[in-house]
């Protein structure tokens, strides 16, 4: 009995130290085209959440997409796996929109820190990549692009805006107008 109980608890811990393992990706152009938007950039601040959980960036280098200055990405703070997201850290940022304005950080996406001690990287050490020479791959391959000033999706917030009771009378009233310039104009040429 003790030899049963001692071997699922093993085989219960060994799955659970397998859950946050991502599959192995190499720094390719076939690796880049899979995402919607990649940067280097700074968190501003975070706001946790839970599954909607947001961190503001500041975008230093914009190397695919169409980001503002200022940029937040959602994230899931009660997932066992997620990246540690803190004030002020350099981050190399690989994300795909969830939304029309919302980009959704993913843990397993080739995101990554900046670590001062390259000996102290572990992504350097799985990848064989270091932070600066993958910095310099994506200026190479996807050259720098110009932040906007302001969010690009501006528009569309203003989409689900109704109306006033003021424009809703105008516009009944100016359809109105036209349903009866329509029967008018039909009588007197149709008939």
């Amino acid at each position: 009995m003790k030899y049963t109980f001692a071997i699922l608890f093993f085989l219960l811990m060994g799955g659970a130290s397998q859950a946050c393992q991502c599959p192995l990706t190499s720094l390719s152009q076939a690796e880049l085209d899979k995402y919607d938007i990649i940067f280097k950039g700074r968190i501003d601040s975070v706001m946790l959440q839970g599954k909607k959980s947001v961190a503001v960036f500041t975008v230093d280098e914009l190397y695919k997409g169409m980001v503002a200055k200022e940029f937040t990405l959602l994230f899931d703070d009660e997932d066992v796996c997620k990246l540690e997201l803190r004030p002020g850290d350099e981050w190399i940022i690989y994300a795909n929109y969830h939304q029309i304005d919302n980009a959704k950080l993913d843990f397993c996406s080739r995101s990554r820190k900046f670590i001062k001690n390259s000996k102290e990287d572990f992504f350097a050490e799985t990848t064989g990549v270091s932070y600066d020479e993958e910095l310099e791959f994506l200026r190479g391959k996807l050259g720098l692009h110009k932040v906007l000033k302001e969010n690009p999706n501006k528009a569309a917030e203003n989409r689900n805006i109704l109306p006033t009771s003021n424009q809703l009378i105008i516009g009944f009233l100016c359809s109105l107008g036209g349903l009866f310039l329509f029967y008018w104009l039909f009588n007197r040429f149709f008939k």
